[in-house]
């Protein structure tokens, strides 16, 4: 079981067909022959260095952004793998060396604290920064943010929300008490999914928990950085090993990722799962009988009439400091994440928009029918923390935290403690 978090809990995509429409396949035709002329042609060629989105939306942004700059740029794309550890690496091994070909980075919201700390990217300021955070939710923007200053320009977004059987479960639970105590009522169909693996996804659920209670895992930034922890801490810790040794638990839980909760919840046997959006179609390709009962609600709140602060997940898109075009890669970010882009991203591939008056528009409502629970749960979202040593701080909290049934609260809670600090004072170091 590896240490490093595997990413899929900021972004994972369906693993069903990719849809490519065909008024998608003409805008391609039509690019290709624009780009290929500039080419050569001294037009200014921009590098977005981001991962291999599959049905083709990222790079229909890419391919209209450079028709609309008319010869002034081009975007060229430079795939990176599906992994967000292995996007990280080959990042920061090519920023480390200075490199010049990297203009525009897709970036998961965990990287800015580390990215901006390094040197790695130039921050966008006044009308720049503006533009691109004006109507998007306070914690998509704070995932964004690092020191009071905007690092990267929020693009495409993503959340959980609870899912179950509406032919087992009238009214959705409110509380993970609640859920877990109607999970066991059911009896045997009655099992909970979430994701309980040693990896990213066991940092995302506790920190929300954590969130949920009315804590954090540290607070403030940079130098002032401290850990935080405490009573809601020992709450969300509660909270798991709740879930994880009663009757409703799955036997896999302390090896399941996101895509084997929605595999398991697929088969018939679950009536409660915390999961992203991309189990709806996913369940409606792969198990109707499923779907036809399948309802959604807010993610679960650990205190009893207080929201809950669902996870949050994303792409944000940088810009390379080492870049020798910084006002054409700002100005073509601008572009990609503008709000026809972030509307096919949510059409055609399933990725959330993070301009907040989108989920009003009726292309996103039909792309999500669970739209407004998506919107106002991101409203409330918990990014994970912003800070240089978050890959050790999430690493601290799987080795502390794994497996959910053998947690010891208030024991735990001073281990995590000290394996936090321990983590804040190597900030800076790769």
């Amino acid at each position: 079981m590896a240490d490093r978090p595997s990413g899929l809990a900021s972004s994972p995509r369906p693993p069903g067909r990719a849809r490519w429409p065909v008024r998608l396949v003409v805008v391609l035709a039509l690019a290709t022959v624009s780009c290929g002329s500039g080419a050569g042609g001294g037009v200014p060629t921009l590098t977005w260095y981001v991962f291999d989105e599959p049905s083709g939306a990222y790079a229909e942004a890419a391919r209209d952004c450079t028709e609309q700059a008319a010869g002034r740029y081009r975007i060229e794309m430079a795939a990176l793998p599906s992994s967000a550890d292995q996007q990280r690496e080959q990042l920061v091994r090519r920023l480390a060396a200075e490199d010049s070909d990297i203009d525009i980075m897709g970036m998961d919201v965990i990287w800015t604290g580390e990215f901006a700390e390094a040197g790695w990217l130039l921050p966008w300021e006044g009308t720049a920064a503006a533009g691109v955070t004006d109507g998007v939710p306070g914690p998509i923007v704070d995932s964004a943010t690092y020191e009071d200053q905007l690092w990267v320009a929020p693009f495409t977004t993503n959340t959980q929300l609870l899912w179950y059987r509406t032919d087992r479960v009238p009214e959705p639970p409110e509380t993970w008490e609640e859920m877990v105590r109607m999970a066991e009522s059911i009896g045997p169909d009655g099992t909970i999914q979430v994701q309980g693996a040693r990896f990213e996804g066991l940092t995302v659920w506790f920190n929300s928990l954590i969130a949920s209670a009315g804590g954090s895992i540290i607070e403030g930034a940079g130098d002032d950085a401290e850990v935080a922890l405490g009573e809601p801490a020992i709450q969300a810790m509660e909270v798991m090993q709740r879930v994880a040794r009663s009757q409703a638990a799955d036997p896999t839980l302390s090896n399941a990722m996101e895509d084997q909760g929605r595999l398991a919840f697929e088969s018939g046997g679950s009536s409660f799962m915390v999961n992203y959006p991309f189990v709806y179609p996913s369940a409606e390709e792969n198990a109707p009988e499923v779907f036809q009962h399948l309802g959604w609600a807010r993610w679960p709140a650990v205190v009893a009439g207080e929201p809950s602060r669902p996870p949050l997940g994303g792409i944000n898109l940088g810009v390379g400091a080492f870049s020798d075009q910084p006002d054409l890669a700002f100005e073509a970010a601008t572009c990609i994440r503008s709000a026809p882009h972030q509307i096919i991203a949510a059409v055609d591939g399933g990725l959330a928009p993070t301009i907040s008056s989108l989920f009003d528009t009726p292309e996103v409502q039909a792309a999500f029918p669970f739209a407004d629970v998506l919107q106002e749960s991101l409203q409330d979202a918990a990014p994970r923390p912003v800070s240089p040593a978050y890959n050790d701080i999430s690493l601290a909290v799987q080795r502390v935290l794994h497996p959910p049934d053998a947690i010891r609260p208030r024991e735990d809670v001073a281990v995590l403690e000290d394996r936090v600090n321990q983590a804040l004072e190597s900030r800076g170091l790769l």
